[in-house]
């Protein structure tokens, strides 16, 4: 069962400046702001959500297939591809554009200050979700305004379940917008602070929403998760990290164990914990698509972590 994962495709260039914003920076001069950083440590990876969430269901053995558009200079991001085995037929080069890409400087604080170009994501509204084979689950996760809100449309026209995972998209959005993705969507994913925007744009809590999508899933950080159904709500525990590395895709790889879970009809216990421990071992690792696993590895965790087998 192939997913269409419809959504970005992005460079991350991280970059480390090893004092405070705050010795730099003067409140009563930001009128005049004009500040540099030196930043001896930088990183560039892979990222974007659509292919984050790939990487992520290719690791637990499920069928993902990024849709995006990229730029000319997707060429090292491309071979990455490839060499993790994950299709590149649903990604389409705009020859004129830069791939997306967000530079980011942290500070000691771990404040941050970013810069993001979306580049050829501009484009996203040239894929069509009609145009792939064997499409049997889809995922509108934040990509251009324009494309999230045609390829939901396409899901529905084809008849394919799918979920909405606005993310750092949903101010794109007002609460029309909003309201009409809830009702074509099957499932709805938020982060806590997502959900509280939902909620007050559409005036539906998740519980309410719940009343139409088959499912919303609201993850909370250090809290665990909640899944919401039908007249249910099921606590996700939290899976412990071995160590807090970086946080940044920790919800991508979320969303790549829910994915598996649908994908094989797993009931919303096991889905929630197998997005909740894909989590974890994310957070251990520097970086969107660093880290890795075989899926024996995954299922010993599984099992320490929650006392029962996949």
């Amino acid at each position: 069962m192939t997913a269409l994962i419809c959504g970005s495709m992005a460079f991350d260039t991280i970059m480390v400046f090893q004092d405070q914003f705050k010795n730099h920076i003067l409140p009563e001069q930001v009128h005049i702001l004009n500040v540099s950083f030196l930043v001896p440590e930088m990183r560039r990876n892979f990222g974007g959500c659509a292919g984050n969430i790939a990487f992520n269901l290719h690791l637990l053995g499920g069928d993902g297939l990024p849709m995006g558009t990229v730029g000319s200079d997707f060429g090292p991001y491309a071979n990455w591809l490839d060499s993790q085995g994950i299709s590149r037929s649903a990604l389409r080069e705009i020859p004129d554009a830069y791939t997306a890409q967000a530079y980011i400087t942290t500070d000691q604080d771990d404040n941050q200050i970013t810069a993001f170009h979306p580049g050829a994501m501009n484009f996203c509204h040239h894929g069509k979700v009609g145009d792939f084979d064997g499409v049997r689950i889809g995922m509108v996760s934040p990509d251009g305004r324009q494309g999230m809100i045609e390829h939901a449309q396409q899901f529905v026209e084809a008849g394919i379940p799918f979920i909405f995972d606005p993310g750092q998209g949903m101010p794109m959005f007002d609460g029309h917008d909003l309201s009409r993705f809830a009702e074509q969507a099957t499932w709805l994913a938020f982060n806590d602070y997502e959900a509280k925007l939902m909620q007050e744009r559409t005036g539906k809590s998740p519980a309410q929403l719940a009343r139409d999508a088959e499912a919303v899933i609201v993850t909370r950080g250090g809290e665990g998760s909640t899944i919401y159904t039908k007249g249910r709500e099921i606590e996700i525990p939290l899976a412990p990290a071995q160590h807090l590395v970086d946080p940044t895709g920790c919800g991508d790889a979320y969303r790549g164990g829910l994915l598996y879970g649908l994908q094989n009809d797993l009931d919303w216990e096991i889905t929630g914990r197998i997005a909740s421990l894909m989590g974890a071992i994310k957070i251990e690792h520097a970086g969107t698509q660093n880290h890795a696993l075989s899926r024996a590895d995954f299922d010993a965790r599984f099992k320490e972590t929650f006392g029962i087998t996949l």
